[in-house]
């Protein structure tokens, strides 16, 4: 057999393989979440977020609502060096993200069953 047949045939059983690929996964929220601040996001970002009395009045200064802090959290940054992750019990994180064209910092303790934002502030005031 040629090498074009076996590279044609290689190339249609490819898009065969992808269409089909495709039909099972339409609809699923297949996602590859393989680097560390991609796995730390979706680990806070599927837990319940409860408030610190600091963040609340925060939240309650600058009209921000729970929609607009679980995008901060899930759109933002990890910055490992300034996040406490050497805790075995509740890692406390630090996520840098912007809103309204200003830079925003969240501190956000990340426990087995729920996840408390301890801090949040604009980081260009």
């Amino acid at each position: 057999m040629k090498f074009v047949h076996r590279l044609g045939y290689y190339l249609g059983g490819f898009a065969i393989g992808l269409i089909i690929l495709m039909f099972f996964l339409n609809g699923k929220d297949a996602s590859c979440d393989y680097g560390p601040n991609a796995r730390t996001v979706k680990n806070i970002s599927s837990k319940p977020i409860f408030y610190s009395d600091k963040a609340s009045v925060f939240i309650t200064n600058y009209d921000l609502d729970s929609t607009t802090v679980k995008n901060l959290v899930k759109f933002g940054s990890v910055d490992f060096s300034e996040s406490n992750i050497e805790l075995d019990s509740c890692k406390v994180y630090k996520i840098e993200n912007s809103y309204k064209e200003r830079d925003i910092e969240l501190k956000i303790k990340n426990c087995d069953s729920i996840a408390t934002l301890l801090d949040i502030n604009y980081t260009n005031i």
